[in-house]
């Protein structure tokens, strides 16, 4: 007889301004597995830091993160995803111009593995829908695409591209 044993029921939750410099970490830790090390502070993590204590406390919010509490360090985060809605021009495959992104997918070092970051980007889906959503884009790392792929991602035939331009103060 095969008897599975359950692991103890994961709380997935909304992110609070309480949770804001947590967020901030976790973006450092997801930054540093994709560059292989902890990026330069030159002020990103203060902007960081006031972006979200700004935008997760606005009574209609278009940014939201959804997290999962470390199991074992009382008031840090395991797990994070961070979505925003945008309004664009509409199309064919999107009447109402608004589109979901889902970026700052990060797992803890320790907690990898649990399922964390696939409870959290379904809780995303789960807001946009209840927002009236149809359309999520997302940009999938080498390990992160197996996840998106079995939730229903796929690659769209337009690459991004990208400029950066020169602050106006300098």
């Amino acid at each position: 007889m095969w008897v599975a044993i359950l692991a103890p029921m994961t709380d997935v939750r909304r992110a609070t301004v309480a949770d804001a410099a947590e967020l901030v970490r976790l973006r450092g830790v997801m930054l540093a597995s994709i560059t292989g090390h902890e990026p330069p502070d030159n002020g990103w993590r203060q902007a960081a830091y006031d972006l979200l204590e700004a935008r997760l406390s606005a009574q209609e919010p278009t940014l939201i993160a959804i997290v999962v509490d470390h199991p074992d360090r009382p008031g840090a985060l395991a797990a994070c995803a961070v979505g925003s809605i945008e309004h664009r021009l509409t199309n064919p495959h999107n009447l109402t111009g608004a589109a979901g992104y889902i970026f700052n997918v990060a797992t803890d070092l320790d907690q990898r593995r649990r399922g964390y970051s696939r409870l959290c980007v379904t809780a995303l889906l789960d807001w946009y829908r209840n927002h009236g959503i149809t359309t999520v884009d997302l940009r999938a790392s080498p390990d992160g695409e197996p996840l998106y792929r079995s939730l229903g991602f796929v690659r769209t035939p337009d690459p991004a591209m990208r400029l950066h331009l020169p602050s106006p103060n300098t």
